[in-house]
């Protein structure tokens, strides 16, 4: 308990500051709401302060050498080895995730800062052009953007946190940092415990423990920032977009998905089943790349179906603190409420169930609807949790184009057995990712990772993170004295 209650306050200017709100927040145990913490939320004149202190930090750290940034890079690298049973331990409590899920997010957040060490020797580097004026050389320089705002969702926070935090880090920049106040300690307080340990200097890096009544738009309208970049719903991305349209910034966001699992008539259906399972009900179904909508085409439908969930009734719900849990709580009662008025509502519109879940507390059981028509209000939503439906497709062909009929394009997966046919349909997909024969959850720190259409813009990853948090700059030479006509 003690190492949770030391992070429970905000890191600004490198100290761990209360908030000045007279509101508080108490940080719970999704599985049995337990109080984990308390916080005195920061005010929106902290926020404020804050990017202040961090636009005046950012002019000293980039002056710094890629050994420097490097060196701090590894021993925050070193900080979240060194302290895996308490950061374990911590996923699990606050985001109600299981001990699977709480490792892949550890392992994936240090893969990210690993990979993120190779961004320092990125800027400042002269690229020289050719020049049609004699005697001018050109050349273009890399430089740190700036300010970074960096705002961050409930669901996988301190992953989703680093891959924006380290490289701009990496990269000259300095960064205000607003985790989801529900897993505001592996969002952020952990991050910045991190930072701290490796010595990196006051208000380079800052994260502020407080919510919208506090703050309201101010991560997004302060002048100082250059980039938002922001991971959660399509609604509040769409909202940030049109603000920071308004004021010039860049943005980088990964929004909503509604994933397409596509299972063709060549399909080795054993191997499918056994990547749906797992691309359905990871982390509670609680993931932007779930594999939302579940489609086969009827040759394999019925075997299908029986395979998938003789399978989801087997699996394991309860403590995520137990190794064998497979699903635990979702995050909180608002969002097990949102989860079960969705069912309800599929249940009125007559869709089928073949495996009915049941509710106690925030741990729902699995629920798989099947014969689902892929245009009903159903199969357009972002359910966000664990439920299952099963989409039959009379063709191949129609079965991609049920695929691409949603307003999102996140991730999305095909099973074939033709591997040259499925990566020639998966570039038909309208997605920012397609995988053949896996399922839809992937991510690594160094491919592009991003959504096309409602799912967002930019893309994370090394290099491609790189065009977000840098500017380049022409400065051009004029060697030889030019002759001008007046």
């Amino acid at each position: 308990m003690q190492y949770f209650e030391r992070l429970n306050k905000s890191f600004i200017n490198g100290k761990w500051v209360e908030g000045k709100s007279s509101r508080t927040y108490d940080i719970l145990d999704p599985y049995d709401d337990s109080v984990i913490t308390t916080v005195s939320l920061a005010t929106e004149e902290q926020l404020t302060e804050t990017f202040k202190i961090a636009q005046t930090a950012q002019k000293e750290w980039a002056k710094t050498s890629p050994e420097q940034r490097k060196n701090v890079l590894q021993k925050a690298l070193e900080y979240l080895k060194n302290n895996h049973d308490e950061i374990i331990n911590m996923i699990v409590r606050e985001s109600g995730g299981t001990i699977h899920k709480a490792n892949g997010e550890l392992i994936a957040s240090c893969v990210e800062l690993e990979e993120s060490i190779q961004f320092a020797d990125k800027i400042y580097n002269i690229e020289e052009i050719s020049s049609s004026t004699e005697g001018k050389v050109n050349h273009l320089y890399r430089l740190p953007l700036g300010v970074i705002s960096s705002i961050t969702p409930f669901n996988f926070p301190m992953n989703l946190g680093m891959r924006t935090i380290a490289p701009a880090i990496a990269l000259g920049n300095s960064v205000v940092h607003k985790p989801d106040i529900q897993t505001g300690l592996t969002g952020g307080q952990i991050i910045a415990k991190a930072f701290e340990y490796a010595g990196l200097p006051q208000g380079v890096f800052n994260s502020i423990l407080t919510d919208l009544t506090e703050i309201g738009d101010g991560m997004i309208t302060n002048p100082i920032p250059r980039l938002i970049s922001f991971t959660g719903s399509t609604a509040v991305g769409r909202h940030i977009g049109k603000i920071a349209g308004e004021n010039l910034k860049r943005v980088a966001l990964e929004l909503g998905g509604n994933a397409p699992f596509v299972v063709l008539s060549d399909a080795d259906v054993d191997r499918a089943v056994d990547a749906a399972i797992y691309g359905k009900f990871l982390h509670c179904g609680q993931i932007c790349m779930i594999a939302n909508r579940i489609i086969v085409q009827k040759n394999h439908y019925d075997e299908f179906v029986t395979k998938f969930t003789e399978r989801v009734k087997k699996l394991k719900t309860g403590d995520p603190k137990d190794s064998s849990t497979v699903i635990g709580p979702v995050i909180n009662g608002r969002q097990a409420d949102k989860i079960m008025g969705v069912i309800d509502q599929a249940k009125t519109d007559g869709l089928r169930l073949a495996v009915e879940g049941k509710r106690k507390g925030n741990i729902i059981s699995p629920y798989v609807f099947v014969d689902v028509p892929n245009n009903s209000t159903l199969a357009q939503t972002e359910i966000f949790g664990p439920v299952a439906q099963i989409i039959p497709a009379e063709t191949d062909d129609q079965a991609i184009e049920f695929a691409n009929d949603t307003e999102y394009g996140l991730s999305a997966a095909i099973f074939t057995t033709d591997l040259e046919k499925g990566e020639k349909l998966a570039l038909n997909i309208d997605a920012g990712m397609t995988h053949v024969n896996d399922q839809t959850v992937n991510a690594q720190a160094n491919a592009p990772f991003g959504g096309n259409k409602a799912s967002g813009l930019g893309r994370f990853g090394n290099p491609w993170i790189m065009e977000e948090l840098t500017t380049i700059k022409w400065v051009s030479i004029q060697e030889k004295y030019r002759d001008f006509p007046f």
